[in-house]
């Protein structure tokens, strides 16, 4: 089964949710933010193998092309260019269509391969951690995001999202079977939280609400699930100590006490998987 761990916005506390989790479930981790991904800091995976994720993109054989402008004026992502007498590629804007290559009537155009970024696996005890890490400077995550989703492990998969709603969401939660919506009891909380319900529901996946720093049993998201008819999965309150605990880069399940937390939470997602 392959439970995501999504959020409208960043901060709410998606890693913790999902790192804490992945060890009580005992269900294997994998970090789709890879344009920040943090999640290692906390579960420290020994054993790390890495690999490069590479994308093509055209590679213009200057000597027999003829300035025309055909691959130009197809690029739908403007990666190419027609400058006086010249053909100028923007290669980070290139999605490697193969479009220009096939327009091309010198056969001016062939691909090479361009690293993007990494994809790192190790193990935490028995869990097995992945991550992708995209290249600084790099604009598109999802052909990592996708290699990475390659081949997942059988058994319980827990897929931490990247912040918000963005492509990079969209192409995870193409292979989940349950969502998890961390969110905060506020109003920005609340309005970010709308449009990540909105987002799952186009998908038709089941799903349920963590509250993090939560003050209250009574607040406005504990209303937004009674109204939206969503479960509330659990919470996490809002204290200083596990804050400062966070902050050190420790897992809040080595406190007994917050365990607790986390062991209530995949007790209500274990009874969630019996929706779908």
């Amino acid at each position: 089964m392959n439970i995501a761990v999504l959020s409208g916005k960043g901060g709410t506390g998606k890693t913790t949710v999902s790192t804490n989790l992945a060890l009580v479930l005992n269900a294997n981790y994998i970090d789709c933010d890879v344009e920040e991904p943090n999640g290692f800091i906390f579960l420290k995976p020994s054993d790390i193998n890495k690999k490069e994720v590479e994308v093509e993109n055209p590679f213009i054989d200057y000597a027999k092309c003829t300035h025309c402008g055909d691959c130009a004026g197809v690029c739908q992502f403007n990666a190419l260019a027609r400058v006086k007498e010249c053909i100028i590629l923007f290669e980070k804007l290139c999605h490697s269509c193969g479009l220009c290559k096939i327009v091309c009537k010198h056969e001016a155009i062939e691909y090479e391969k361009r690293a993007i970024g990494v994809i790192e696996e190790g193990n935490k005890d028995d869990v097995q951690c992945r991550r992708g890490v995209l290249n600084i400077g790099e604009p598109m995550a999802v052909p990592i995001i996708k290699e990475l989703l390659k081949d997942m492990n059988s058994g319980t998969n827990i897929l931490d999202c990247s912040p918000g709603t963005s492509c990079n969401v969209v192409n995870t939660l193409q292979n989940v079977d349950l969502a998890i919506l961390v969110t905060e009891p506020s109003e920005f909380g609340l309005h970010d939280l709308k449009m990540a319900v909105e987002l799952v529901r186009k998908f038709n996946i089941p799903m349920g609400i963590v509250i993090n720093k939560n003050t209250s049993d009574e607040n406005i998201i504990t209303k937004y699930c009674r109204e939206e008819n969503i479960p509330l999965l659990g919470y996490l309150p809002y204290r200083r100590d596990i804050a400062k605990q966070y902050s050190t880069g420790e897992m809040l399940i080595e406190n007994k006490e917050y365990r607790s937390f986390f062991e209530n939470i995949a007790k209500s997602v274990k009874e969630a998987s019996l929706w779908n």
